[in-house]
């Protein structure tokens, strides 16, 4: 198979021992699959981006008005230029804006998880920003319910693990590029930190998954189609039983590239006091134990945000 499978998850209510086998395999295989079927309102997707577009329209001065030094980015506003890929020598080609969940005062996350940010220039922002939020957190829940399905534990096993989860929606804008010998990209290759990402439509292609094989595969998508990848954070839980995938955005050639990029994925987080430390049920003669030192996933965070330039 030489292409990423899209499987509708309404198949779990349906035919659930037939979609969980292929969902599992999908990502054994390639850390990707697209979702369709998802139910997520398409005028909710696309009222975010009409807001998210009013956004980084608005003047650079304005937008700084919401960046956060020290911060890491955690809410608000991140400029052009500053995330840069792990072991790449140059920053990646966007700015981006992050939603976190919305935490009542007396959490015990509170600490972790600091309160949102709202642009007042952009009408409609915060209601479909944080609409979208839900309806992400929601889909990527029952993913994760078949993903533990698929490697035998119960189908609720990652409900409470993820029901605070430091989980963050993150528009970003890849502007046009207007010269065509920049060394950077528009984002280098990286895998993603959290448990799974779910990224609703781009705007125009570029992203690509480096395969076993070694070769970078496109990922293309029609429809209502989600994509959903493994991160960092699962593949160490699981004991890379689920693999995080290398991937990237590259620059599209000839008058695409000087057209700018709108995507939004949502990093789906664990809890911030969650244990990352390999399952049992992942742990065979064939797979031996690749981790031996415990850490939570507020440290594991804490600890990639450093690599990739964020604090």
């Amino acid at each position: 198979m030489n292409h990423v499978p899209t499987l509708d998850i309404r198949r779990y209510d349906s035919d659930r021992v037939a979609f969980v086998a292929e969902l599992g395999a999908a990502y054994r295989e390639f850390g990707f699959c697209g979702i369709t079927g998802h139910g997520i309102d398409p005028g909710l997707i696309d009222g975010a981006y009409d807001a998210f577009r009013r956004f980084f329209a608005l003047p650079a001065e304005v937008k700084m008005k919401y960046h956060v030094p020290g911060s890491g980015g955690a809410r608000g506003y991140t400029p052009f230029k500053v995330e840069t890929a792990r072991d790449s020598l140059y920053p990646d080609l966007k700015e981006f804006w992050h939603i976190g969940r919305e935490l009542p005062d007396d959490s015990p996350y509170r600490a972790e998880m600091p309160p949102n940010l709202w642009p007042a220039e952009v009408p409609g922002f915060r209601e479909c920003g944080y609409a979208l939020y839900q309806a992400l957190d929601a889909l990527g829940t029952r993913v994760l319910r078949a993903l533990a399905l698929h490697i035998g534990l119960p189908e609720d096993f990652f409900d409470d693990k993820t029901d605070a989860g430091n989980s963050i929606l993150r528009p970003i804008h890849y502007p046009p590029i207007e010269t065509p010998d920049i060394p950077n990209v528009r984002a280098g290759a990286h895998e993603d930190i959290n448990f799974i990402t779910l990224l609703v439509g781009a705007s125009a292609a570029g992203l690509e998954l480096l395969t076993r094989e070694g070769e970078w595969l496109p990922v293309n998508t029609e429809g209502d189609t989600i994509v959903v990848n493994i991160g960092d954070m699962l593949q160490r839980l699981t004991n890379h039983v689920y693999p995080s995938t290398t991937h990237r955005v590259v620059n599209p050639p000839g008058v695409e590239a000087r057209k700018p990029r709108y995507s939004i994925p949502f990093f789906l987080h664990p809890n911030p006091d969650v244990v990352l430390d390999p399952l049992p049920s992942c742990i065979t003669r064939d797979n031996p134990r690749r981790y031996q030192v415990p850490i939570t996933a507020h440290e594991y965070l804490q600890q990639r945000l450093r690599e990739i330039r964020l604090i």
